[in-house]
């Protein structure tokens, strides 16, 4: 599908279950080839399940939502969901897709000054699955300490049992102002003793040691 009609068809009500069906001839596919690097998103959502199982986490806060994909595949899984979008319309899109689900909360505005307030309102530990695209490594300059702020908010906050996963990892790449996968398990483990960090299938998983 070209990225226009892509677009047209993510302004209607029927994107979403169109999206839900497509993406699971992508992961078989993704299978027959090997699972090569980048994963589909079908994976990135049973990551995110497995992890929310595996660690009992009830609550789902995401920076980047697009087209909200991991938040309709999630919308069963989790008693709260607040997500981050900086472009307005797709934040608006969202806010009309997810009316009538009263445990999503769509937040508009960049998620380094929206996470913050986000962890403001949390009372438990929580999932957060961030994307290392979304800071704008990928393609132009980004901001070397916007990822280093954002998790250092996550994982000092007073909750100490919260979950990080971040998509593209590839995207930390040293490049463009970005880190590196080895700087940033560096650091995060050096800052945070009881971290650790390790990267499968394109995702950082930054969970606590297992004592």
């Amino acid at each position: 599908m070209s990225r226009i009609a892509r677009k047209l068809l993510g302004n209607t009500r029927f994107y979403a279950p169109w999206k839900a069906l497509a993406q699971h001839p992508d992961y078989w596919w993704w299978i027959v080839r090997g699972k090569p690097v980048h994963p589909p998103h079908i994976f990135k959502q049973k990551t995110v399940l497995e992890y929310a199982r595996r660690f009992g986490l009830r609550t789902l806060v995401e920076a980047g939502t697009y087209y909200g994909e991991m938040v309709h595949a999630t919308l069963d899984s989790f008693d709260q969901i607040y997500t981050v979008e900086l472009d307005p319309t797709l934040a608006a899109l969202a806010r009309r897709r997810f009316l009538h689900y009263p445990h999503v909360h769509v937040f508009e505005g960049d998620s380094q000054a929206m996470i913050p307030k986000i962890l403001d309102q949390l009372q438990h530990p929580s999932l957060f699955w961030l994307d290392a695209g979304y800071y704008g490594w990928d393609q132009q300059m980004g901001d070397r300490g916007r990822l280093t702020s954002e998790l250092r908010s996550i994982l000092s906050h007073a909750i100490p049992d919260h979950l990080v996963l971040m998509d593209d990892a590839h995207g930390l790449s040293g490049r463009n102002g970005a880190p590196t996968v080895e700087e940033l398990k560096r650091d995060i483990e050096r800052e945070f003793p009881g971290r650790t960090v390790e990267v499968s299938y394109n995702i950082v998983r930054i969970v606590r040691s297992q004592s």
